[in-house]
């Protein structure tokens, strides 16, 4: 055989459980590169194998696969592994207590969340779970624009809306806010402060009203994600970057490296010195910072001064432009822009049925999220949005996921942690003692495929940490929850064979482990009655 560059070699599961349990294309691979038969090459390479104790059979398989299969005792004895493990299994060291900054939602205060940010709210969270469970030490985090030309636009539409709601006739400014949210919140500072504003020089009124209102929209915010079960480690404030001084050390430190220019009445930031198509305004003539600017200092704070190792951020869709730019600002500041890593997520379409659902019944406009988690519940809401991948736009269907039915896969995947968990309690309620049972007695096709079900989980979680795909965790649940199914339907649990019983039900508390600890990653219930 010619010297050839070898191919990366891995093992995947094979799609027909009958050729094993893991299977290498290396031969096939192989032979492109260098011409041999990929059978041959197959051979070889199985001649300078040797065994491993829980490999039962390597054997090779036209055009030029390897397979391996795992010995059934092995298998069986994976039951205790799992049962010792307990909340434990699945867990990983991939990350090895690297520190990872996970940041995600970093909605505008202005508003309440609509159904697109609990997307990406769960996304955050679920990754979060993810990585934590593989080893890293993971901050959750939201950036509050709390600066800028939007929080004028806000603190001003308030104090319109207030003096409105007192009788005195008041104009919105242009590009303020006008949902109704903002008279409900007017109300509501009336009804706790009364008319105190309306003494007050207007300038003053508008600051101390606005950021009582924009308070109040951040704890409303907080409170909508808690319903979600998304909590944040730091809420961190875009005001603090200038107050604290990293907008003026950040901007100091790109001028002295010369990616920071005056031209056209305006300061860029020189991005064509680092590949882009073209340079970007980080101060507008008027001297106020654009967005781009705070973004610039808050990534100096989180790569260099609070030194995360990596940077995840989870943004809408309205922001993919965004993302070239952000790693050129941080291969400005000298760090490997491979470091921050942007998911983007795609937009959701709100359907009943086949009919879309465009505007909220409660005010009109936007569908809220608090509106949907009300209607639906939170575990429905977590799982929908991660049923798809976070580049793809999905169809979120308010009736199926009200289902209570196997067409629901919300419902379809709990109910198999309910049915676990009522055989576990007939088993208590009966006395049975399982703890000396013998697993090598389950041995039957249906036992060993959920055994091999149940050891995928420590491989999906460092699928999903790599990858950054929640997603296939929605589809393990469902496959885990499709073959417990099977498995009950086909093996009687509580028998009058009791050395069998015992086996059996070890073998349910394992899969009871397996499907509450994917649940957990997803930010789910594992409910105990349905």
């Amino acid at each position: 055989m010619p010297a050839v560059a070898l191919p990366e070699a891995y093992l995947e599961h094979p799609q027909n459980p009958e050729h094993g349990d893991y299977a290498s294309s290396f031969p096939l691979k192989l032979a492109r590169a260098s011409g041999a038969n990929p059978m041959n090459i197959a051979e070889d390479i199985m001649r300078l194998m040797t065994l491993a104790p829980e490999i039962d059979s390597i054997v090779s398989a036209p055009p030029g696969f390897i397979n391996f299969t795992l010995k059934s005792n092995w298998l069986t004895n994976q039951v205790e592994s799992i049962r010792q493990a307990g909340d434990a299994y699945g867990n990983i060291d991939l990350g090895r207590g690297s520190r990872v900054q996970v940041e995600f939602v970093s909605v505008n205060p202005t508003g309440p969340l609509h159904v697109g940010h609990g997307r990406g709210a769960v996304l955050g969270s679920t990754l979060s779970n993810v990585l934590s469970a593989s080893g890293y030490k993971v901050a959750k985090e939201y950036y509050i624009n709390d600066a800028g030309s939007q929080i004028d636009a806000f603190y001003h539409s308030l104090y319109g809306r207030y003096q409105q709601c007192l009788g005195i006739e008041a104009e919105i400014p242009a590009d303020g806010y006008l949902g109704s949210y903002m008279i409900d919140l007017a109300k509501e500072v009336i009804t706790e402060e009364g008319d105190r504003f309306l003494t007050l020089p207007e300038g003053e009124a508008v600051l101390q009203l606005g950021r009582l209102g924009l308070d109040k929209m951040i704890r409303q915010i907080e409170k909508d994600l808690e319903s979600l079960g998304v909590s944040f480690d730091v809420w961190f404030s875009e005001q603090s970057l200038y107050q604290k001084g990293q907008y003026q050390t950040v901007m100091s430190l790109l001028r002295q490296r010369g990616y920071i220019a005056k031209k056209e009445d305006a300061t860029w930031f020189v991005s064509t010195a680092l590949g882009e198509d073209k340079d970007n305004v980080v101060v507008r003539g008027d001297g106020s910072p654009t967005y781009f600017a705070a973004d610039i200092a808050y990534h100096y704070n989180k790569f260099l001064e609070r030194q995360f190792d990596r940077v995840i951020n989870i943004w809408g869709a309205d922001h993919q432009g965004h993302v070239s730019r952000m790693k050129a600002v941080v291969a400005a500041l000298g760090i490997s822009p491979e470091r921050l890593e942007v998911i983007i997520s795609q937009m959701v379409t709100l359907r009943r049925g086949d009919d879309v659902v465009r505007i909220s019944k409660r005010s009109g406009d936007i569908i809220t999220l608090r509106e949907l988690v009300e209607e639906v519940g939170k575990d429905a809401c977590r799982f929908f949005f991660l049923s798809r991948s976070a580049n793809s736009q999905m169809d979120f269907d308010l009736e199926l996921a009200k289902k209570e039915s196997a067409d629901n896969p919300v419902y379809y995947v709990q109910y198999a942690h309910a049915r676990i968990a009522s055989i576990l309690r007939l088993a208590q309620e009966r006395g049975i003692d399982y703890r000396d049972g013998d697993v090598s007695l389950v041995t039957t096709a249906p036992e060993l495929i959920l055994i091999r079900k149940l050891l995928l989980l420590p491989e999906l979680v460092e699928t999903v940490a790599r990858s950054l795909e929640p997603h296939h965790l929605t589809y393990y649940a469902q496959d885990l929850a499709t073959v417990f199914h099977s498995f009950y339907k086909e093996c009687r649990v509580i028998s009058q064979d009791e050395a069998l019983t015992k086996a059996r039900l070890k073998l349910v508390e394992a899969a009871r482990i397996v499907l509450a600890k994917t649940l957990y990653l997803m930010g789910m219930t594992a409910p105990e009655k349905m």
